[in-house]
């Protein structure tokens, strides 16, 4: 121990409201998304006010989902923090996994933070998990190759725009492909994508009697729309695509169009990585005249697992990582556009925020995202790319095996509906619906 941990250590620190009397080290699994990685390089200013120590565990998106699944299901205690989202609290807090954060101190301002994000991450109205990040989707396209197209974005386009201006832009030849989308299988991955865009063509997963609905016509329209799509106007290998590789590809110029995560605008329009930073636009996610569009909702969260013995330490972490004061730490070294957006209010109300280009349209997401009624007809779930129940993550992975696998030619679109409407019948079955 180094002698300025050891004089952390011994003397009572306070950080936000909260004292410790003692210095820890915790270990947080998180995401390797851009906006985790940044903390990690700011943790230095964690430490520097507590006197704690962090160990990161930093996992691709489908792999920390089973990590932690598995660790906090059967107790295993690997770790103090985990980085979890809108469908797991609910669920986990149920069953008693989760540490409430209801005692954050009044300084924290729990108000402050998105209606939206809040309700998501409550279990019969309490908090289990803060938002580090907040977000909805939307459209990204290229400027550029809209306009040499002779076509004009809308603020609001539908799905026959997107597919028309998609083919458009694309020139095979040398290596620009008109859309990316998610085709990595994974019930975070292209079944996140999967089922939003269902909504907007009237599918859903299952009718009010917990009925699954694959063999539909409108999960027929959504998965043959997408596959002939993607064949036309995506690039090559685009079913081990997730949001890390398109984001990789729209940065190198080989995107027109990218419908992902409102929290990439700030990594495609970031000239120190991106080669198209300056000619990026912005637009809802489509629609197909239904009322409902392609958007998701979805919070990065940090949560603590019942059962750790360094919870003092993790809920110092938590509020640091979540505040306002983080927020600023980010500005002041990374510039407005880089702070974690979606989660408080405050930020949307910060002059310094309003002017970064995509501030608005990420709100104007979210808000549009609609949880408790997330498709045309209706249906006995909540949650907008998921169903809020505990088998989902399962079936949903299963079946984005199936799309994945017929996205790469592998299989039909008919034949991969086919085996997920029995997949899922079979699983619903057994769990009792």
């Amino acid at each position: 121990m180094s002698l300025k941990t050891a004089l952390c250590a011994a003397t009572a620190l306070t950080v936000m409201g909260t004292t410790a009397a003692i210095a820890e080290t915790i270990t947080i699994a998180t995401v390797n998304n851009g906006d985790m990685i940044r903390m990690q390089g700011l943790t230095d200013d964690f430490t520097a006010k507590t006197g704690h120590e962090v160990e990161w565990v930093t996992l691709e998106e489908n792999v920390l989902r089973q990590r932690v699944t598995t660790d906090i299901s059967a107790k295993g205690g690997s770790f103090d923090i985990m980085t979890i989202g809108m469908y797991e609290t609910p669920i986990w807090a149920k069953n008693g996994w989760l540490v409430s954060l209801d005692d954050l101190p009044a300084e924290y301002d729990v108000d402050d933070i998105l209606p939206a994000m809040r309700g998501g991450l409550s279990y019969e109205g309490t908090l289990y998990a803060a938002p580090f990040y907040g977000e909805s989707s939307m459209i990204m396209y290229r400027t550029d190759l809209m306009e040499a197209a002779g076509m004009e974005m809308p603020d609001a386009p539908t799905w026959d725009f997107v597919a028309e201006a998609a083919r458009a832009m694309t020139d095979k030849d040398n290596e620009i492909y008109g859309i990316c989308l998610r085709g990595k299988a994974g019930w975070g991955e292209n079944m996140a994508f999967l089922t939003a865009t269902a909504n907007a063509f009237g599918a859903r997963w299952f009718d009010e009697d917990w009925k699954p609905q694959f063999d539909s016509e409108a999960w027929s329209n959504t998965l043959n729309f997408y596959i002939d799509l993607m064949n036309d106007a995506g690039p090559p290998g685009a079913s081990n695509n997730g949001f890390n590789e398109n984001l990789s590809l729209f940065q190198q110029g080989k995107c027109g169009m990218w419908i992902d995560a409102t929290v990439a605008a700030s990594f495609v329009t970031n000239p120190n990585d991106s080669t198209v930073a300056d000619k990026v636009g912005f637009a809802l996610a489509p629609d197909t005249g239904l009322g409902k569009r392609s958007n998701w909702l979805w919070a990065w969260a940090l949560a603590i697992p019942a059962g750790t013995q360094k919870e003092a330490a993790a809920k110092e972490f938590i509020q640091w990582a979540t505040s306002k004061e983080y927020i600023e730490l980010v500005a002041e070294n990374e510039g407005w556009a880089n702070v974690p957006p979606g989660a408080r209010t405050s930020l949307y109300e910060n002059e310094n925020y309003k002017e970064v280009p995509f501030a608005q349209m990420t709100l104007d997401s979210i808000l549009s995202a609609d949880p408790n009624n997330p498709t045309v007809d209706p249906v006995p779930y909540v949650g907008v790319q998921f169903a809020a129940i505990p088998e989902f993550a399962g079936i949903a992975n299963q079946v984005g095996q199936e799309f994945s696998s017929a996205l790469a030619g592998q299989q039909t679109a008919d034949e991969a509906l086919a085996k997920a409407q029995a997949l899922t019948t079979d699983e619903m079955e057994a769990a009792g619906y």
